[in-house]
């Protein structure tokens, strides 16, 4: 699969979120790769997008993490290729959220996390965590998270910022 989608009439695309399938893993490793390369700019310097792609450990990671009991959803266009994902583990906290650049704006990324609290719920957490950037945190906020602090963080010696949130599940 392709994360190559194309720009035209995206607005009228069909969005639907399901469980992750082994045949998703490259796709999901591309979106999140193309989200930090092509988004993250706006936000971080280009050092400090550098260093958060370096920390990615490619597809083989997701079928590893459901594997392990993590829970991810997918959202997928009307022909079933993903365009954007939410990571939840067990205990509520939210690793990755990411979206396929032609693809944010469309209110996928508050209905992942919709799905990343339904599943939350259904393990019995008392909240949802995450370390959100820059570019993520209004989400997190539009979907009831409250930032607790900002971590400040150094990866390979580049000095990076995120920021600690929650939501209580009670």
């Amino acid at each position: 699969m392709s994360t190559n989608c194309s720009n035209r009439r995206a607005e009228s695309v069909t969005y639907a979120i399901r469980l992750f399938r082994d045949a998703d893993a490259k796709a999901l490793s591309d979106i999140l790769l193309r989200a930090i390369a092509e988004i993250g700019p706006r936000a971080y310097s280009p050092e400090q997008v550098g260093a958060w792609r370096s920390r990615h450990p490619g597809a083989a990671s997701y079928r590893e993490r459901v594997a392990a009991a993590d829970a991810i959803m997918v959202a997928v266009d009307n022909r079933d290729r993903p365009v954007g994902y939410v990571l939840v583990q067990t205990d509520g906290h939210v690793d990755h959220l990411y979206l396929h650049p032609h693809h944010t704006r469309r209110g996928l990324a508050e209905r992942l996390l919709d799905a990343a609290e339904t599943f939350a719920r259904s393990q019995s957490a008392e909240r949802l965590f995450s370390e959100a950037s820059d570019l993520a945190r209004p989400v997190f906020e539009r979907a009831g998270y409250k930032m607790t602090h900002r971590r400040d963080l150094s990866i390979d010696g580049v000095a990076i910022h995120n920021w600690a949130m929650e939501k209580p599940l009670g």
